[in-house]
């Protein structure tokens, strides 16, 4: 059968995006029409023999892979919130194509020759800033990704890529198989003693939509979380705990062997390119720069954080022996989240769950929706009309404060077994300027917050909150870039600096005059009462050290086993993993703790946060100081929004992340701010 636009919706990705006509079937052929288009415009551009110019090389290179980007980010976004057998079975046979063709452009001595003769050329010298550096940054990236090699040493890059492409991709899916394969069934209610009502009345509706008798617990994290923090049952929560930290560590889905391979193929790619490491290579073009100083970094906030650490450590300790009458219990990880939660309780009065009723997500997104206009202008309404992926699937429209259409996204926020878990934003499409101004962006934001039951609607926790503010602030650094070179818009910036604009928004989840425009109550519409919030406010840097210590812990095991680990020297990955995270846990690991074989965050793409896991930290001081503009403004303060939309958000990677920083506090940022806010206090 033919494949043309008209049968085919994933020829011709536009918006509106047509996703209720894509299948499985659609997939190979898409993308084989796609890579024979690319590869012909791959050839003309290698062999051009006419003047140097900007369109002819640049331009020409980005524009002959926009059409095959787009189908394989809207392929590659089914797989992971809609997955079937077919889907996945036609993903993972284009993947490895798709992956060789990338990995082939930079290595194509012809492509090579004709950027470096326009990079020479007069033309060159006179672009604009933005164009100045796409060029710089193309020819650097091309350097850095095998331009200049020889052409055996070319061919082991883009096996090693290929193969890259693929165990990431199996690791991926092993975790969500694994994660869906869990499920913990309690007949007997009297044991669920101490859960809120919301997660046992939760639990009831999964276990009948199973077809089963009792309550029905899964490792997906609003039915996880709740058995972890409130559970009196210490051998239930001892079961859910070993269940999450050792998916996929055992049987069909286990990804031990992968995770080995996966850290070889890099440390070889790495090698290849000349690079003493992963790290080296992946923060060659980072605000870190290089390994070292991200560790150098990392062991900095974790030098600040150890006393603080310790004492809380110490002091839940004090209490949970003083509860119990046990002066010689000593707290197993699964107890840690439960005696937390009730010390935090007795100290503050305070129980993350009474927060629940004022949090529907109904009021969460109308209070965001309502903030974001305050803060930059925009208008953001429903759109009822727009194919989506799945029923609950909601779609916005963006519009600036002078009536422009700014672009749609998608909202996918609930939790479900085809979709795996965690939360994130991608771009669709990114907006170019044309001879009538500006075309649309589109994007999405995802995450698995804790859905309706019953006839109770989604009722969030604080920390979910925030999660969605955060998606949301990634996904206003798409919708609001106005960079004219696709390459560096949006979101395409250093990813030590992409969590700026995020985490940024997670600070107006704590001031209570946007939790005012949001936190209602679902029944009575009443806002947060004045004690609650200020009891809220005092428990906020409750344990702050060991939050800080669990991110630190991450980010050091990340940049050991991509800087460090040797498996004929270190053993086997799993345990010099839970060796490397020791030191970072408020309690000792049992033996066999497998966090890093569910750690998508490293292994479920062929870099993702891979040898840049400090990011969230790096940027999380930025962010902590940037937002103190805001606090010194006012909240809502157009002026510094204004300015932060401006130097910020609209600038994508047209400059260098730190310039952009500096240009908006007038200075380099300082890590105090971010010690104070996690109650750790500067030194």
């Amino acid at each position: 059968m033919e494949t043309t636009e008209a049968t085919n919706p994933l020829l011709a990705i536009a918006h509106p995006i047509p996703f209720d006509r894509v299948e499985a079937g659609h997939v190979e052929p898409a993308v084989d029409a796609l890579l024979e288009r690319a590869r012909q415009k791959l050839t003309a551009l290698e062999q051009y023999d006419g003047a140097p110019s900007y369109d002819a090389s640049l331009r020409a290179l980005e524009d002959l892979t926009e059409d095959l980007e787009r189908c394989m980010g809207v392929v590659g976004h089914l797989e992971s919130v809609s997955t079937t057998d077919e889907l996945r079975a036609a993903y993972n046979a284009v993947q490895p194509k798709v992956s060789a063709f990338f990995s082939s452009i930079p290595m194509s001595a012809g492509l090579y020759r004709v950027l470096g003769e326009f990079a020479r050329s007069d033309e060159a010298k006179s672009l604009d800033p933005t164009r100045k550096r796409f060029v710089e940054k193309t020819l650097a990236s091309f350097r850095r990704e095998g331009a200049e090699l020889g052409a055996e040493s070319k061919a082991q890059l883009e096996t090693l890529n290929v193969e890259l492409s693929k165990v990431t991709t199996k690791f991926g899916q092993n975790v969500l198989d694994a994660t869906n394969a869990y499920e913990l069934v309690v007949e007997d209610e009297g044991k669920l003693r101490g859960l809120p009502a919301r997660a046992i009345e939760a639990a009831r509706e999964s276990a009948k939509a199973k077809g089963v008798e009792g309550f029905r617990f899964t490792l997906q994290a609003p039915s996880f979380i709740p058995v972890l923090t409130y559970l009196d049952d210490r051998s239930i929560r001892e079961q859910m705990y070993r269940g999450f930290n050792t998916r996929a560590a055992s049987g069909q889905y286990d990804n031990r062997g992968l995770v080995a391979e996966i850290i070889e193929l890099r440390r070889k790619k790495a090698s290849l390119l000349g690079f003493s490491s992963f790290v080296d290579l992946v923060l060659d073009d980072r605000m870190a720069g290089n390994g070292e100083r991200a560790m150098t970094f990392v062991d900095g906030l974790r030098e600040k954080s150890q006393p603080a650490f310790e004492r809380e450590n110490e002091e839940l300790s004090v209490y949970a022996r003083q509860l119990t009458g046990d002066a010689s219990l000593q707290l197993s990880p699964w107890d840690i989240g439960y005696y937390a939660e009730k010390r935090r309780a007795a100290l503050y009065d305070f129980d993350e769950e009474v927060l629940r009723p004022y949090l529907s997500l109904e009021g969460v997104l109308t209070g965001l929706f309502e903030i974001v206009h305050k803060l930059y202008g925009i208008t953001v309404t429903r759109v009822e009309d727009m194919p989506a992926w799945h029923e609950s699937v909601r779609v916005y429209r963006i519009k600036d404060g002078d009536g422009s259409e700014l672009g749609v996204f998608y909202a996918d926020l609930y939790p479900r077994e085809s979709k795996r878990d965690g939360a994130w934003m991608n771009a669709f499409i990114t907006a170019e300027h044309g001879a009538d101004g500006w075309s649309e962006h589109v994007g999405l934001i995802c995450a698995n917050v804790t859905p309706p039951v019953g006839d109770t609607p989604a009722l969030l926790s604080h920390r979910e909150v925030e999660t969605v503010f955060h998606e949301f602030g990634h996904l206003l650094h798409h919708m609001l870039s106005r960079v004219s070179v696709r390459s560096l818009a949006g979101t395409n910036v250093a990813w030590d600096f992409v969590e700026l604009p995020s985490q940024i928004m997670e600070n107006f989840c704590w001031e209570r005059v946007a939790l005012d425009l949001f936190a209602r109550h679902h029944e009575s519409g009443e806002s947060i009462p004045g004690e609650l919030f200020e009891r809220m406010s005092r428990a906020r840097t409750y344990r702050g050290a060991n939050a800080m210590m669990r991110q630190l812990g991450f980010a050091s095991l990340d940049l050991a086993l991509h800087a460090q680990y040797a498996r004929e020297r270190d053993g086997d990955v799993v345990d010099y993993a839970r060796t490397c995270m020791q030191p970072f846990a408020p309690a000792p690991y049992m033996p066999e703790y497998a966090m890093v074989l569910g750690f998508g965050h490293l292994f479920s793409h062929p870099v993702g946060y891979a040898g840049g896991y400090y990011s969230y930290k790096w940027a999380e001081v930025l962010d902590a100081d940037a937002y103190s503009r805001f606090r010194e403004g006012g909240v809502f303060s157009t002026e510094v929004a204004a300015q932060f939309r401006q130097r910020v958000l609209s600038r994508g990677d047209s400059a260098e992340p730190m310039e952009l920083f500096e240009d908006f506090m007038g200075r380099e940022p300082d890590e105090r701010a971010l010690l104070e806010r996690t109650g750790i206090g500067a030194p």
